[in-house]
């Protein structure tokens, strides 16, 4: 824990440098997805140290990412929902993975303490399209026979931009609720059966911070800044885990990057035993025709690879595998960018 303290004290100090104005060639623009953001800040920090160069990356969410860098106005995007290849080839783009993490429910139940309160796929579904009204409802008793739980109202949070993390959570709402896929179905926004909406991971954890009785969704690493009590899940295995970094670990060796698809994957509802369901990679997108930016965005990605490691740990986000990374260098070459 004190360990995780540090981290995010490093997080909070680099605030107010990734902020400050440099010229072109000392600083590199990103824009796009809350959900790494506070391992790019802890990098950031680190690189400038090291190098001189900032990184000014801007956590305005993943819609906003995938806009910025077709627009071509930051040297980087960044999205939780992997683009299409499709798509990469229609606004002449490159993508690669950056680090692997995890989306958790995460409530506000007085007498309730993270780990405690068990959800399954039907549960969690029926609280989000509003059928589960009460946390005294019977299904969620028969879950948590244990547990006294109240009989109030639930207050369900949502994100209210565009946002890969709620891509993530849809993605698995989709895979594991046939009539969430039919009725609200998955993406970076989508229209929700009832809530309320914040902006940002952080909009969505202060909210939920505040409001009782409430449960919404972020990932792990704002979780446990914003000190929120998180819940454990029943994974496709039929165990019920707890967030963590090994159950990030365990779902992100379930899948195979391909390079040959711009790295394209979801790792929702992965198999194993110890994986956490709602997981995902975070992802970096290029433009083709800015290979002067490019360059200079691969090389603090490869630093990141080669010394970023233990930061991400500490802030509770999957490291990429040292295979995965290689395969990353490769199609940099393969582009001319490494």
């Amino acid at each position: 824990m004190k360990r995780f303290r540090l981290a995010i004290f490093i997080v909070l100090a680099v605030l107010p440098m990734l902020m400050g104005v440099g010229t072109a060639a000392e600083t590199i623009n990103g824009a796009g997805a809350t959900f790494p953001y506070p391992v790019y800040a802890a990098w950031a920090w680190q690189y400038q140290k090291e190098t001189g160069i900032r990184l000014n990356y801007q956590s305005i969410g993943s819609g906003g990412g995938v806009r910025q860098i077709i627009n071509r106005t930051v040297d980087f995007g960044a999205s939780d929902a992997p683009v299409k290849p499709e798509n990469l080839e229609k606004h002449r783009l490159y993508q690669f993975p950056a680090v692997i993490g995890g989306v958790v429910p995460v409530i506000n139940v007085k007498g309730v303490k993270s780990g405690q309160l068990r959800l399954d796929a039907e549960a969690l579904c029926g609280i989000f399209l509003g059928k589960i009204i009460k946390w005294s409802d019977d299904k969620l008793r028969a879950l948590n026979p244990a547990l006294k739980l109240p009989d109030k109202k639930i207050t369900v949070v949502h994100r209210s931009d565009g946002s890969g993390t709620t891509a993530i959570f849809t993605t698995y709402l989709a895979e594991v609720c046939p009539e969430w896929k039919s009725s609200v179905g998955a993406g970076k926004a989508v229209k929700w059966p009832v809530g309320i909406g914040g902006k940002g991971n952080e909009g969505v954890a202060n909210y939920v911070k505040r409001k009782r009785y409430s449960i919404g969704y972020v990932e792990f690493a704002y979780a446990k800044q914003n000190k929120l009590t998180y819940v454990l899940l029943k994974n496709r295995a039929g165990k019920f885990v707890e967030p963590s970094f090994k159950a990030f670990q365990a779902a992100g060796a379930s899948g195979e990057f391909d390079p040959g698809k711009h790295f394209y994957l979801w790792l929702t509802d992965a198999p194993g035993a110890d994986a956490w369901p709602i997981s995902g990679a975070t992802f970096i997108l290029l433009a083709r025709d800015q290979k002067e930016s490019n360059i200079k965005t691969v090389k603090f990605f490869d630093w990141a690879f080669r010394n970023g490691d233990e930061t991400a740990k500490r802030l509770v986000y999957v490291p990429l595998p040292d295979s995965l990374k290689e395969r990353i260098r490769q199609y940099w070459k393969g582009k001319g960018l490494y």
